[in-house]
């Protein structure tokens, strides 16, 4: 009952000063973002690399208003990935990004947006790494989709998110699994309206299901973004059954929740990779981050009442 609410805030500038304000928030924020600066975020990788894991990285941030921060978002992930270069790190440090950062939803945003995240992609490749691009509201994706398209005709592993709870996922599984993508399925973290989404949780756990077994048993790499021990341990099987090796999928969960399960999943020969954020732009992020689970929120409020 709550998720939809804390999304709907999510979008209030009113509640984010408010949010930012509250004396508790920086001890909460600071569990799921691993920085503000790239000198911050560097430790985070190491410390993952040493432990057998491996990251995508966000520089969290959107709902730009101008161009000029179109720019800046483009010059941050590269800023990010001269960083990477010294790490050798490879495919084991890749990127995720909103194109809602690089300008999609300005005027001529589709190709604002193709034209900042394409440099971003070309130096990833140049540094034997690579990006994926972030799923955003329903609006959103068949421009994401087209951009991914676009890109992928010189740098194939692109990799693109698609979301369980919306009903046209199963067919952009379809597509996405039959040319060989990259794609991380997750269950969808945005206010979607029930003529566009599933709203129950356990149809989206059934819709999830649906998706996963498309791209398992399709051509591309399925990246499972979830936390949810019913879901890995579906993957598990389905991936036997599809004759899938330990190499040719991976999980994904988010810097900060199940770090134990982390290292399990590494432990038992699985690629896992952290999603980690980092950047001063943190409001929507952790927003979802709250909307997705109540133990979260009660986290966050908890600390906001027991702050000195």
């Amino acid at each position: 009952m709550l998720g939809p609410v804390i999304l709907a805030a999510s979008r209030s500038d009113r509640m984010r000063r408010f949010v930012s304000a509250a004396p508790g928030t920086k001890q909460v924020v600071a569990r799921f973002i691993a920085g503000e600066t790239v000198d911050q975020v560097v430790p985070v990788i190491e410390d993952a690399a040493a432990k057998g894991l491996e990251v995508t990285l966000d520089v969290v941030g959107e709902d730009i208003t101008t161009r000029e921060q179109a720019f800046a978002a483009r010059d941050a992930y590269l800023e990010l990935i001269d960083r990477l270069k010294g790490l050798e790190l490879g495919a084991r440090a890749e990127m995720s990004v909103k194109l809602s950062m690089f300008g999609q939803a300005l005027e001529g945003g589709h190709e604002l947006a193709l034209a900042n995240v394409r440099p971003v992609v070309e130096a990833a490749a140049e540094i034997g790494t690579t990006v994926t691009l972030d799923a955003e509201d329903h609006t959103t994706l068949d421009s994401m989709f087209a951009i991914h398209e676009e890109l992928r005709k010189d740098f194939p592993q692109t990799g693109c998110v698609i979301q369980a709870y919306l009903f046209r996922t199963e067919d952009d599984a379809r597509r996405l699994a039959a040319s060989g993508s990259r794609v991380r399925i997750v269950k969808g973290a945005y206010k979607e309206p029930a003529s566009v989404a599933y709203q129950d949780k356990a149809e989206i756990d059934k819709a999830y299901v649906r998706v996963l077994k498309i791209l398992l048993e399709g051509e591309g790499y399925p990246m499972i973004g979830s936390h949810d021990p019913r879901l890995i341990a579906v993957t598990q099987e389905l991936a036997r059954r599809a004759g899938r090796k330990l190499d040719e999928y991976e999980f994904q969960m988010l810097y900060g929740i199940r770090s134990e399960e982390h290292l399990r999943l590494a432990a038992e020969g699985h690629r896992m990779r952290v999603y980690t954020a980092y950047g001063t732009d943190w409001y929507g992020y952790f927003m979802r981050r709250l909307a997705e689970k109540p133990a979260n929120l009660l986290f966050f409020v908890r600390s906001m009442i027991t702050k000195n």
